[in-house]
């Protein structure tokens, strides 16, 4: 996390509806040799203290998970981007990059087999929702032979959340007539759509509880 308190203003929900919405992270624990990293979708509970998802077996996290709980962290990132010094329309300014991201942080364990099923349920329904009124899909559509096969090759997790941070670095840091102007300069540069989330949330940072 970035360590000026400027980028950090967001609150807890603010971070919490983040992270769900994006929906998928970067595992990572550590290693004897280097942090092991894998990028996974997830699934937060309402109050953001349990976050579920799934690994493949052969997977080295989930191999390492036999041996019982680990520390682990879940890096969300979010819309980021270069900043050209020439937007903000004042003098003596050098190049950066915003972004927005969150990290969730706990102890990561695998949990029984007959919980991988309504995990795979739940986070299926989750997603398809999003679709409406597309009609939803759901596993029982799957021939139960081809779905067991699958269900085995894959482990359920449950990370309990212990700590959330937020960095969200969008040009909080100068005058506010600097913001917007780079702000609307990004949109108006035509570089992507993740630039046009990124702008918009320069426009609107957020202000925590004040």
């Amino acid at each position: 996390m970035h360590p000026n308190p400027i980028y950090r203003q967001a609150n807890q929900a603010d971070n919490l509806d983040f992270a769900r919405e994006q929906g998928f992270g970067m595992l990572a624990i550590s290693a004897p040799d280097a942090p092991l990293v894998s990028h996974i979708p997830f699934m937060l509970n309402d109050d953001g203290t349990r976050a579920e998802f799934h690994l493949v077996r052969s997977n080295p996290i989930a191999r390492a998970l036999r041996d019982g709980p680990l520390n682990a962290r879940i890096a969300v990132q979010g819309p980021h981007g270069y900043v050209s010094p020439d937007w903000y329309g004042i003098d003596d300014q050098v190049p950066t990059w915003n972004y927005v991201a969150v990290h969730l942080t706990g102890s990561v364990e695998t949990l029984p087999d007959s919980e991988m099923r309504p995990l795979l349920d739940r986070i299926s329904a989750f997603h398809e929702s999003r679709y409406a009124p597309k009609p939803e899909w759901v596993l029982d559509k799957m021939p139960d032979e081809l779905l067991q096969k699958m269900m085995r090759q894959i482990v359920p997790c449950l990370m309990q959340v212990t700590a959330i941070d937020g960095t969200w670095k969008l040009a909080q840091n100068k005058p506010e007539s600097a913001r917007l102007g780079a702000a609307r300069a990004m949109d108006a540069a035509g570089i992507g759509q993740e630039a046009r989330l990124l702008a918009a949330l320069m426009h609107r940072p957020p202000q925590g509880d004040s």
